[in-house]
């Protein structure tokens, strides 16, 4: 068995003297895993490195088994991620993100998001709402997507700015008015991508994707949200303190 796939290191650990076992989101093959001959020596150790992007090769004698990767780098991003707190911290969560998606399960789609937020790690005011974006299109990567196209009371697909935490429908701000303590806020960034959100809608954004994820993903494993979010989104506080 063999294939060649562009791979997002996810997470690298020791094997054995010098190999190690690489955890990588490939294009086409999904989370997989493999074993790096050399892989935690001064030459492959720096290619190895979470959110960077590899070219690799895959073998083995059977599709079940472990197999060996060969790897080479196509787009180191260290620097990015080591310039800031936030940039580590976002890295660190995508991959406990990621790392909840079936091993070997393709979803192409998905690398592709991985792959854009992490070019641009070094900037805080892209990567903080892509990253709210990310864990929404997680939340119907595995199954739990919320329907925000229409009112799950009128059917109004205009004035969304309400989420039913039971359901997880979108609500209007008519349908929702009298109910608005008991829903969680839909703020426009998630929908659109040109917007560029206040900090209220920021945080807005994540209160609504971290209830979902909590409800759905983590809580059913017996996991807390991972440590990595709360302090990502400390850290890109403190980023928007020191610009207001």
């Amino acid at each position: 068995m063999q294939w060649t796939d562009e791979g997002i290191v996810l997470g690298v650990r020791r094997h054995g003297e010098s190999g190690a076992i690489a955890e990588l989101l490939t294009r086409e093959h999904g989370r997989h895993l493999g074993l790096v001959r050399g892989g935690s020596g001064s030459r492959m150790k720096p290619v190895l490195q979470p959110g960077n992007t590899v070219n690799a090769v895959w073998r083995a004698r059977l599709d079940e088994h472990l197999g060996h990767y060969t790897v080479e780098p196509l787009r180191a991003r260290t620097a990015a991620i080591f310039a800031a707190p936030h940039a580590l911290l976002a890295v660190t969560h995508l991959a406990a993100l990621v790392r909840l998606l079936p091993e070997r399960d393709p979803h192409a789609s998905l690398y592709e998001d991985l792959s854009g937020l992490l070019d641009h790690l070094d900037d805080p005011g892209i990567v903080a709402p892509q990253l709210a974006r990310f864990e929404l299109r997680m939340l119907a990567e595995l199954g739990f997507g919320l329907d925000l196209s229409s009112c799950a009371a009128t059917g109004e697909t205009g004035d969304l700015i309400y989420v039913s935490p039971k359901s997880g429908r979108a609500v209007s701000r008519s349908a929702g008015a009298e109910w608005h303590d008991r829903l969680l806020k839909l703020p426009p960034f998630l929908g659109d991508e040109a917007l560029v959100p206040s900090a209220a809608d920021l945080n807005d954004g994540f209160v609504l994707t971290g209830f979902f994820l909590e409800r759905y993903v983590f809580a059913p494993r017996d996991l807390p949200l991972p440590d990595s979010r709360a302090q990502f989104l400390t850290a890109i506080g403190r980023v928007q303190s020191k610009i207001a």
